[in-house]
């Protein structure tokens, strides 16, 4: 039988077909009374647990606290789409770290898909993850960056099998008249991501971290022993990292002002028949096309089409993903006009002013350290952030920490209230210079 649901918020994380098709969740308790440790890490997201995991690997003792549960924001509701980088255009950055530095972030963005691929072989997380991804030109001009995308991977040295793809050939990888070329990599690829989280903090538990969830911090108090006080106890630190990304709220405005919430949505079909799902994406890739408005779609492991983008700057949310959605799924793929929308989901993802992911520590707070802003390239350069952060904390060399760490941030102007509108009104600027 079909699972048919009612509309729901963008911010009900139960509406999402992960949610629905997930592994069994452990729950873990709240936190009740006082607690000591070395590192204390606050997000229950990919950013959180894997830097919890890095950092018991290494033996530190680590608390993470999670206001919700596990996997709840945006590691949990994301597009599942495992793609190489950290981010486009980072030469943008080399007044700041110079070429070499440029060199090692491209470098790190190819790391940060490794680090996923071998925990979850190290651990067995069993997390549907399918090797295969296609980025798809929208226009000529498109397809000419790819062709350069391609040459810069194989300059750097890249081990997985690129393969660029002709217009005329475009429907052995989408069943779509809708583009005119791709780059087929299969370094990258597509997977459960809230299985994933799941069975990160089974990992992170296993290793020794206490995780707690439903217990959001409401206060920190700031000094050489750090201490967060929640709502049923306290827990004392030598270390803080925040991992909370576009969930941050206002816990620490300094970075709060640094990262705007941004809605993404998704939809997902009932169950396809074979032949329309291997109709759709002939060889089961994820694609992401290169539009602002971004399409991003795959088939999940029972053969439903997951159809994703709409990144909103706005702050609005519409009040039926799935009526709002569909009509873009359709533009690509006219043929499922008769199929049904099962599911229909929203959360936040964390946008920089400049689109490098913010991984650092405070200035006037040595020991409180950060990642957050992916800006869409979170399912793997949160896994990078955790190694990254792991290292810096236990004293470790790490010269990918230093080089983001080095990249200044602004903060938005406007405060929270009309940090978006402002935004929103940068970001239709460049969907009209897409049509030039």
């Amino acid at each position: 039988m079909n699972a048919r649901v009612q509309p729901a918020s963008p911010a009900d994380h139960t509406a999402s077909y992960y949610a629905a098709h997930r592994q069994l969740q452990p729950d873990h308790p709240a936190l009740a009374g006082d607690i000591r440790c070395d590192v204390c890490v606050v997000g229950g997201g990919f950013s959180g647990l894997n830097t919890a995991i890095e950092l018991a690997e290494r033996g530190v003792q680590v608390v993470l606290l999670e206001a919700r549960c596990i996997g709840w924001g945006a590691s949990g509701r994301n597009g599942g789409q495992l793609i190489r980088g950290v981010d486009q255009g980072l030469e943008q950055f080399t007044g700041v770290i110079g070429a070499d530095g440029v060199r090692d972030l491209k470098l790190l963005g190819l790391e940060a898909v490794e680090i996923v691929r071998e925990r979850v072989a190290r651990y067995a997380i069993d997390c549907d993850l399918t090797w295969g991804f296609c980025d798809v030109a929208n226009k000529p001009r498109d397809f000419a960056r790819l062709v350069e995308d391609a040459e810069q991977l194989r300059a750097l040295g890249y081990q997985h099998e690129l393969k660029l793809v002709q217009p005329g050939d475009m429907h052995s990888v989408v069943g779509s008249d809708r583009y005119t070329g791709g780059l087929i990599d299969m370094g990258s690829g597509h997977l459960h991501p809230l299985n994933l989280a799941i069975g990160e903090a089974r990992v992170a538990h296993g290793l020794g971290v206490k995780l707690f969830e439903h217990t959001p911090v409401t206060r920190i108090e700031y000094g050489p022993r750090l201490q967060l006080h929640t709502p049923q106890g306290k827990v004392t630190a030598n270390n803080l990292v925040l991992g909370c990304n576009a969930y941050l709220n206002g816990l620490n405005p300094q970075l709060s002002g640094k990262v705007l919430p941004a809605g993404s949505y998704i939809i997902a079909t009932e169950p396809l028949p074979e032949a329309l799902a291997r109709e759709l994406l002939p060889q089961n890739f994820a694609v992401c096309d290169q539009r602002v408005a971004v399409d991003y779609y795959r088939l999940s492991a029972d053969r439903r089409l997951l159809f994703g983008g709409a990144c909103h700057y706005s702050g609005r949310e519409p009040s039926d993903i799935a009526a709002y959605m569909r009509p873009k799924m359709l533009k690509v793929f006219p043929q499922l006009a008769h199929v049904a929308i099962d599911y229909q989901w929203g959360g936040m993802i964390g946008i920089g002013a400049n689109r490098l992911p913010q991984i650092g520590r405070l200035k006037d707070q040595p020991n409180v350290f950060y990642a957050q802003a992916y800006s869409g390239h979170g399912l793997n350069t949160t896994h990078l952030a955790g190694r990254l952060l792991a290292e810096a904390i236990s004293g470790q060399q790490s010269r990918g920490f230093d080089l983001f760490a080095k990249v200044p941030h602004m903060t938005f102007p406007g405060g929270r209230h009309l940090r978006s509108p402002l935004l929103a009104l940068g970001m239709l600027w460049y969907r009209l210079k897409e049509l030039a």
